[in-house]
């Protein structure tokens, strides 16, 4: 029998009409009246992957179909799936369960987007210290709690290990190393680039460089940037000296992927890489991200979790195929089988299929340390607006270090203060 739960009468704010609801049953393919027809109901699965992607979900989904017969899952992909859900939200046709980026959770809460399951945690006694603790809070608002996490991820330093022997050196451990082994690991060919010996091509990950320098994004209080010191100079002024020593030129390998052709001895990249590099033919490892200049560790953890927007049809159902993938550890390695992600589920990340597995070993033992981005109001912006625009006229040159920083506190600064008003 269904669970009593006050989410199956929830709707979209005021917006959506009775009439509007009952319209929306087929647009979305939500439940029918409790399985009426004698089958089981229906639960629409909405996410942004795409191709192969999307395959992998349905087979999951699939899986998860033939271990009860209550509720059928069905996968549908999304472009901009945020923005669909905002859209449908007006119109009352919101899918079941949504595969999020955990990220966006506090943006989209108080657009009422997303439903609360503190009652389904409560009522079926799941205990979410299964999981990793800072995947785990980006889900959480408030104190509301507004989904599982699903899957973890973080970049780790992938190197070729032909390229580094041919140049007779070890993968980096640190800073000093890194330098080392891509400038022993450059090859040039009539004057131009033709084996880079480290990809610094992302000014998007600026910020684990910088908690390798032992630095910090954002001022304790949240109110203000801390990128511009004496560490976020440190951190471009080694990018500096790997650019002068021609490791890497800004577009070199651009439309293909310079490491899977045997042409990029270094770089960061993470575990969804791995099925189209076992399908290349290249030799590779992986090892945690070298640390900075005083030993301090710095990774990112990113991904993705499971929610239950606001007006969905059939709550209950999601609920359960939330709970059947999170927290029974053998679902969530099995989808790692089939994709390659790593589980958010502790044990399941634990399990011997990854620990026994050298691809996945740098990840596991990376993943101790890495932190999710900050969700300070207008973090999102800082890095995307300002930050990231000025690390990029500097590694083209356009800009000096000490200016490229100033420049983006300065903005930064003022995108955090709108955000507070």
């Amino acid at each position: 029998m269904k669970r009593a739960t006050r989410y199956g009468a929830r709707i979209a704010g005021a917006l959506v009409t009775a009439a509007v609801l009952a319209g929306s049953l087929s647009a979305c393919g939500s439940a029918s009246d409790d399985g009426a027809g004698g089958g089981p109901e229906e639960v629409t699965f909405w996410g942004s992957w795409s191709g192969d992607q999307a395959k992998q979900l349905q087979k999951q989904a699939d899986a998860f179909n033939a271990a009860q017969d209550e509720y059928e899952v069905t996968y549908v992909g999304q472009e901009l799936v945020e923005e669909k859900l905002l859209t449908a939200l007006a119109s009352g046709s919101v899918p079941d369960v949504v595969l999020w980026d955990r990220y966006s959770t506090p943006l989209y809460v108080p657009k009422n987007a997303l439903a609360p399951i503190d009652e389904y945690l409560e009522a079926d006694g799941v205990d979410v210290t299964q999981f990793y603790d800072q995947a785990m809070g980006e889900l959480v608002v408030d104190g509301g709690t507004y989904g599982l996490p699903l899957l973890v991820d973080n970049r780790s330093l992938f190197y070729n290990t032909d390229l580094l022997k041919a140049a007779d050196v070890e993968p980096p451990t640190d800073w000093t190393s890194l330098q080392a082994a891509a400038e022993a690991a450059t090859e040039e060919e009539g004057g131009k680039l033709s084996i880079a010996g480290f990809a610094l091509d992302d000014p998007g990950l600026f910020n684990i460089w910088l908690k390798q320098a032992g630095g910090q994004m954002f001022g304790d209080d949240g109110a203000t940037t801390a990128f511009n010191s004496p560490e976020g100079l440190e951190v471009l002024e080694f990018w500096q000296d790997l650019l002068d020593a021609g490791v890497y030129e800004p577009g070199f390998g651009e439309g293909v992927d310079s490491f899977a052709e045997g042409k990029l001895a270094l770089k960061y990249d993470g575990p969804w890489a791995l099925t189209a590099l076992d399908e290349a033919d290249v030799s590779y490892g992986i090892v945690q991200p070298p640390v900075g200049p005083a030993g301090d560790q710095g990774a990112g953890m990113g991904g993705f979790g499971l929610v239950i927007p606001e007006g969905a049809q059939n709550p209950d159902g999601a609920w359960e195929f939330m709970k059947w993938w999170t927290t029974e550890p053998a679902n969530s390695v099995d989808f790692a089988k089939i994709s390659g992600w790593i589980p958010a589920n502790i044990e399941a990340a634990n399990d011997e299929y990854f620990t026994q597995d050298d691809r996945y070993q740098a990840f596991i033992e990376t993943m101790e340390y890495a932190e999710v981005r900050s969700n300070i109001p207008g973090a999102s912006d800082v890095e995307g607006k300002a930050l990231i625009p000025a690390l990029e006229k500097f590694l083209s040159g356009e800009t000096d270090a000490a200016t490229a920083l100033k420049e983006a506190q300065e903005l930064g600064d003022r995108i955090l203060a709108d955000n507070a008003q």
